[in-house]
């Protein structure tokens, strides 16, 4: 019992600090961290199935979480930030904030790579906090995976897990928040 309450303390700290966290970085080191640890998922994603090659050559867009840390006692929680592209251009900053219930007990480091078919699907997921449906499910990257894999509701989700244990694959609550990147032009 005392396990637990350790747990669930744990957990409503990080949960705490999870949701005190900027969208979007704030200073330039924080924004170069970031968009190096993006690049280096992607290279890891196309490493692990060349297959997912065209998910980037077809989708409209997509949002890449390379850090994204879970972890659950009883209830559970997962936290994560990323960029996000439209046609292959960095277009803004996003985060993603999971609470559940439930008996699962783990935790992990894992990365995520969300497409988007149309222009449409992209700018429901810029809209006001983003939320998959209770049936929506990632595909954990292997050899292959990527081939057969299809678009459901205009998005295809992968997961690679880094670091931890807990078989779950599903994406039901995860809420998402996008803060698009300005870009100062120059006056003349």
């Amino acid at each position: 019992m005392k396990t637990a309450k350790i747990g669930l303390m744990c957990f409503f700290v990080f949960m705490l600090m999870a949701c005190g966290c900027e969208v979007e970085p704030k200073k330039p080191e924080g924004k170069a961290e970031l968009s190096s640890d993006v690049d280096e998922a992607i290279a890891l994603f196309k490493a692990k199935d060349k297959s997912i090659q065209k998910f980037f050559d077809n989708s409209y867009g997509y949002a890449v979480l390379p850090k994204i840390f879970k972890v659950a006692l009883l209830a559970g929680g997962a936290y994560g930030k990323g960029e996000v592209y439209e046609q292959g251009v960095m277009i803004g900053y996003c985060d993603m904030k999971h609470i559940s219930g439930g008996g699962s007990i783990g935790g992990e480091f894992y990365r995520e790579i969300i497409f988007f078919r149309e222009k449409k699907d992209l700018e429901k997921f810029k809209g006001d906090e983003f939320t998959f449906s209770a049936q929506a499910k990632a595909v954990a990257i292997v050899w292959g995976a990527a081939a057969t894999t299809k678009y459901k509701d205009g998005v295809a989700v992968f997961i690679m897990t880094d670091v931890g244990l807990m078989a779950d694959a599903s994406l039901s609550g995860q809420k998402f928040n996008f803060v698009p990147k300005y870009v100062l032009k120059k006056v003349e």
